[in-house]
């Protein structure tokens, strides 16, 4: 398989990798490029939370109470943030049932302007998307670094470090995650705490094999820490403290506010 395929028919199948949806052979093949290729590393970071939140949002009825992924945690996104993101999972779906390039496509602008994370990416036209990724710079890392009011924790237990930036919104809190000293593979959600014990889920991600925010890591890759948007209809004075927690219900921090 690896043999008929070009490199730009690799760097294309990213997004198809990211959410599952490759035979054995295609996933081997694009590992062995993936070894190599820091775009498509950089790539991989950013769509890496996008299969979890598909699959729970895109289930997710609009006026129903349904299950969904993370259910057993009590917490699921709010419906003023996840409606418009159900229509467009639908709708896309209904379109591209068949076609992976379509269904990257949809991720891949829910990392630009995703309404789940209610904000949009500066700048950028076709020739800016057409260039590599700097592995050291993206979208949230640069959201982050604006921040003035930041919260930090490091759990004793699991060794795990959050720092959570939260700005005030019109229609809640926009929060940007760092998360360093996390290993994988994992599915994990960042959920808001009210002060009156309500839970929401800000964004959820998938942590791959070699983690994020490893300090002696050997590959940049694994060195890098997490940086994930994440919004909840609760205003910052409301919130109590944040949890990183796995689907599986373990805590790994709590960052008090």
């Amino acid at each position: 398989m690896q043999s008929s395929q070009g490199q730009g028919d690799l760097h294309e199948t990213v997004g198809a990798y990211a959410l599952g949806i490759l035979d054995d052979a295609e996933a081997t093949a694009f590992e062995a490029h993936l070894a190599t290729c820091e775009w498509c590393g950089q790539q991989l970071d950013e769509l890496a939370g996008m299969e979890p939140m598909l699959a729970a949002l895109a289930d997710l009825p609009a006026a129903q109470g349904t299950p969904a992924i993370g259910e057993s945690l009590a917490a699921r996104p709010s419906p003023q943030l996840a409606d418009r993101l159900v229509v467009e999972v639908a709708q896309t779906r209904v379109r591209a049932k068949r076609t992976r390039r379509m269904f990257f496509g949809l991720a891949a602008s829910l990392i630009i302007g995703g309404p789940i994370v209610a904000i949009a990416a500066t700048g950028g036209g076709d020739e800016a998307t057409n260039q590599p990724l700097a592995q050291s710079s993206s979208p949230a890392k640069d959201a982050f670094t604006q921040m003035t009011e930041k919260v930090e924790a490091t759990d004793a237990s699991t060794k795990v470090t959050a720092t959570v930036g939260i700005e005030s919104k019109a229609w809640g809190t926009h929060s940007v995650l760092e998360l360093k000293n996390v290993k994988g593979p994992e599915k994990c959600s960042l959920i808001a705490v009210g002060k009156n014990g309500e839970r929401e889920t800000a964004t959820t991600w998938a942590v791959p094999k070699w983690g994020y925010g490893i300090k002696n890591a050997t590959t940049e890759q694994a060195k890098s820490p997490l940086y994930v948007h994440g919004g909840v209809a609760m205003n910052p004075e409301d919130i109590d403290h944040f949890e990183v927690m796995t689907f599986a219900g373990k805590k790994l921090v709590e960052v008090d506010v």
